[in-house]
């Protein structure tokens, strides 16, 4: 009868959720929102289709469980140990201070302390599990809010085992004996200790044991058991299933199995995530909220503004942003699952009363409900509030005569790199960033840096972007993005504007605002395998960089399916027979160094014609044929692609021909 029981509830869950999941993806809602209210109606308060049996109970922890690993998997772990001063004294700060303000409001309200106190500990907690979910589904859980937040809510996990064994002396003060208290937190720490050693040490060797035996189902169920494993001795351990299953990803994400892991537990989070998000509605009163909606509602509304606000002071010091301190505070403003946890530890101690227990879990199902609102409409109202107070900038503004340098938005990877090169060609640049360590690392790398929050136009201008011959947007922002393509476009009409994103659904809006070129990492790493495949099958390198090219002008159309306009097809045979100008280093180890333009004999050999020869920065028009090649020359040739590339390979070094590039 169990097994029944359980195949009944499954099917139900997901005769209600599919039809939901297609209903609210037509409407553009949240899809958890749909999961929420289904939960209400299906419950055993609504028209009680399903009663709340511990068989749903754990299908909806199996389910939030895989939902944090895979957000773990996509987070940074090496930017959140970068950052981990930022994220423990914010954690910290917004935990203490939101319980100590929402316990004092509790007992000016009239409650017993204790009750005030209790109270405080379930407003507290955010949801990690929303907050993941529509985070990694908008693509900024590695933007600066997201690592934040992210930061934050792994905080607000661990402080549920003081809060846990807190509760138990307000329940009994007589619980609260030092030795008590005492082995509780030798407990807790020891049980903090084993999970990190269980997810640092213990899930890499695991995973580097099934690798080797190359059992593509035994690393699938293995990635399951980890993910699930974790969880559990967490769980077990009187920590939050959120924080082991967290943690187990974390340590993966920088691992080189992270990707096939995401790929190969997809198919089980998405599954079982409905589950959890529907076993959340069933918490719903619906007797009570028809009979106290107007205080309920009025509760959660109050419990929204009073987190965001307490979340925004706290996050403003630390995200040195008006806008990423604004998008945290409304993503971290709803009441979180862990909130359930404290609410069913507490009721047996009669803690809280069955009609205060059923007004907390309805409001808290209430503060989840507009989450998902919430965290999407946070990029805008961030930008809104944001305008309304000037954001500083810090750093010497680049003067105005130094016009034609190049603005880099961000100076992670890809800027770093890019600042690097453009440095030792001695081309001017501008760094714009607001993570303090990074503003540092750029200062001691030479330029102008200027620390602020780029998506302002004020901070913009002290970079100089309007007198800027070329901007590089390289954040990962997606919402930040757009609207620094957007300001610096009409700042700077006619320069191109050059942005590096994550995902391909960018690039057309990307474009629309105003990007010159939009580069997605997951398309160039593409256009990177397929170049070098042509290359090792001998296709001539004029031939491998139109089709790089023209897979780049056309917006990646043919890798994202979409079809080529013909015209561009037509062009093919046009532009490899088409005349041009090249330009060539040369650089030690070219055989073309100590022999003379004649000597070379390119135009007998290629085709080619050497037109000028620029030496230490002054041309050579129409250079003689007994002039000597030198390294360092810059040889200007004129001829078709083909032409040309056969030149390039006469005149590059032997051991660093196209061909070994």
């Amino acid at each position: 009868m169990g097994e029944a029981s359980l195949l009944r509830n499954l099917v139900v869950l997901l005769a209600a959720g599919l039809p939901i999941v297609a209903l609210f993806h037509r409407l553009r809602f949240p899809s958890i929102v749909g999961f929420l209210l289904a939960g209400v109606v299906i419950g055993p308060n609504g028209v009680g289709i399903i009663q709340h049996s511990d068989d749903v109970t754990s299908l909806a922890e199996m389910g939030v469980a895989l939902l944090l690993f895979v957000a773990g998997l996509e987070l940074s772990f090496d930017e959140l140990v970068r950052m981990r001063r930022v994220l423990v004294w914010s954690g910290v700060l917004q935990v203490v201070v939101t319980t100590a303000l929402a316990a004092g409001i509790g007992i000016l309200a009239g409650a017993r302390p204790a009750v005030a106190v209790f109270g405080g500990f379930v407003v507290t907690h955010s949801s990690t599990a929303i907050i993941m979910k529509v985070l990694g589904e908008r693509g900024e859980l590695n933007a600066p809010h997201g690592r934040l937040v992210s930061g934050i809510a792994l905080i607000q996990d661990l402080a549920l085992v003081p809060m846990v064994l807190i509760t138990r002396v307000l329940a009994d003060p007589e619980a609260g004996s030092f030795a008590t208290v005492a082995f509780v937190l030798a407990k807790a720490t020891v049980a903090v200790a084993a999970t990190i050693l269980l997810a640092v040490v213990i899930v890499p060797w695991v995973f580097r044991q099934v690798v080797a035996l190359q059992s593509r189902e035994l690393f699938a169920g293995t990635v399951v058991l980890c993910a699930l494993g974790t969880a559990w001795v967490a769980d077990a351990l009187g920590l939050s299933v959120a924080l082991g299953a967290l943690a187990a990803g974390l340590v993966l994400s920088e691992s080189e199995y992270s990707h096939q892991a995401l790929a190969e537990i997809l198919p089980f989070r998405d599954a079982l995530n409905s589950v959890f998000f529907i076993s959340v509605g069933m918490l719903v009163q619906m007797a009570t909220l028809r009979e106290h909606w107007p205080a309920l509602l009025g509760a959660a509304t109050g419990i929204v503004v009073f987190k965001a606000i307490v979340a925004f002071a706290v996050a403003l010091p630390f995200a040195r942003s008006v806008r990423v301190a604004v998008a945290a505070a409304l993503t971290l403003a709803e009441v979180g699952e862990v909130a359930f946890v404290l609410l069913q530890f507490a009721r047996p101690m009669d803690l809280v009363s069955p009609t205060e227990y059923e007004m907390l879990v309805t409001v808290v199902a209430l503060t989840m409900v507009a989450a998902p609102f919430l965290i999407g409409g946070a990029p805008a109202v961030a930008n809104a509030l944001g305008a309304l107070l000037r954001a500083p900038a810090f750093g010497k503004p680049v003067p105005e005569s130094r016009r034609g340098h190049v603005v880099i938005v961000g100076y992670g990877l890809n800027g770093e790199n890019l600042a690097r090169v453009l440095r030792e060609t001695g081309i001017r640049f501008a760094v714009l960033e607001l993570n303090p360590d990074r503003v540092q690392a750029a200062r001691r790398g030479g330029g102008s840096v200027v620390f602020g929050d780029a998506s302002r136009l004020e901070v913009l201008h002290q970079a100089g972007v309007e007198h800027a011959s070329v901007v590089v947007v390289a954040v990962s922002d997606p919402a930040a993005t757009r609207r620094i393509v957007a300001l610096s476009r009409q700042s700077n009409p006619g320069a191109p504007i050059i942005v590096r994103t994550r995902y391909q659904n960018e690039i057309d809006e990307l474009r629309r605002l105003g990007a010159t070129e939009v580069i997605p990492e997951e398309f160039e790493t593409s256009v990177e395998i397929f170049a070098h495949v042509l290359r090792c099958l001998h296709v001539p390198r004029n031939v491998i960089a139109l089709q790089v090219d023209l897979i780049r002008r056309e917006g990646y159309r043919m890798l994202r399916g979409l079809q080529l306009p013909r015209q561009t097809l037509d062009q093919l045979h046009e532009i490899l027979a088409a005349t041009t100008t090249e330009t060539f280093l040369v650089t030690a180890g070219s055989p073309g160094i100590g022999q003379t333009i004649g000597g070379l004999g390119l135009r007998h050999a290629t085709g080619v014609t050497i037109i000028a020869v620029v030496r230490d920065g002054t041309p050579i028009a129409n250079p003689p044929a007994e002039l000597e090649v030198r390294q360092g020359d810059i040889v200007v040739m004129l001829g078709n692609h083909e032409q040309i590339d056969r030149a390039i390979s006469c005149l590059s070094p032997r051991e660093q021909g196209p061909d070994s590039a």
